[in-house]
């Protein structure tokens, strides 16, 4: 493999990205043919998935040569889900979503339980790869169109705006770099190029749920 790594990541999981980008869930929210209940939905699945994800790059991997270039305090997302959280749901809604009463569906659980039971440093490159650079460039086309669609202001979309990272295509091509000067060999660069893939096919999980959820209920669109 004589590619850099972020070429070799982009190819591998072209497929599986685009698969989770045309979900139909996706594309009833973003096309406004849902609510803001459905964007309150989905940041609760996020807030799950961030919360398994920087609670074990924190404590397990802070250190670990492969991902300490990578794991920028300035991508940290959870107090800017909580702010959200508290947006969409009020006071209380940790315990609402503790017992239930806010629903995180079966994949987002599945995704949580696989972070922070069967994590591993190639693992965890992979999958702050492909949720972090979806943030930084999918988010922004989210929080632009449910703006749009719903009237959500920044105050519930906190967690798309990322105000530490500066020019967000310099700070992208930067994080790029930092992943091809990875020193990784063959074998575990085939082990994060998997990961990557399965990452997106989760992510496209969670949607599909979602969908059976929230979508059987689309608005007219405006």
């Amino acid at each position: 493999m004589t590619a850099p790594l972020s070429v070799l990541l982009k190819q591998s999981t072209s497929a599986a990205h685009e698969e989770a980008e045309s979900s139909p869930f996706m594309g009833d929210l973003l096309e406004g043919r849902l609510d803001a209940a459905a964007v309150a939905a989905l940041t609760a699945q996020l807030y799950t998935v961030y919360g398994a994800m920087e609670s074990v790059a924190r404590s397990e991997y802070g250190s670990d040569p492969l991902l300490a270039g990578c794991l920028d305090p300035a991508l940290e997302g959870m107090a800017a889900l909580e702010a959200d959280m508290a947006f969409h749901y009020g006071a209380g809604w940790q315990d609402r979503l503790a017992d239930g009463r806010i629903v995180t569906v079966p994949a987002t659980t599945a995704y949580a339980t696989l972070i922070r039971e069967h994590h591993s440093a190639e693992f965890m490159l992979a999958n702050h790869y492909v949720r972090l650079l979806g943030d930084l460039s999918g988010g922004q086309i989210i929080h632009r169109l449910v703006q749009r669609h719903y009237g959500i202001p920044d105050d519930g979309l906190n967690f798309y705006i990322f105000p530490g990272i500066g020019k967000m295509k310099q700070y992208k091509d930067g994080y790029r770099l930092r992943l091809d000067a990875l020193p990784l060999d063959k074998d575990r660069t085939e082990e994060v190029l998997a990961h990557a893939a399965h990452a997106f096919r989760l992510n496209g999980s969670i949607f599909a749920d979602l969908q059976s959820a929230v979508g059987a209920r689309p608005q007219p669109a405006a």
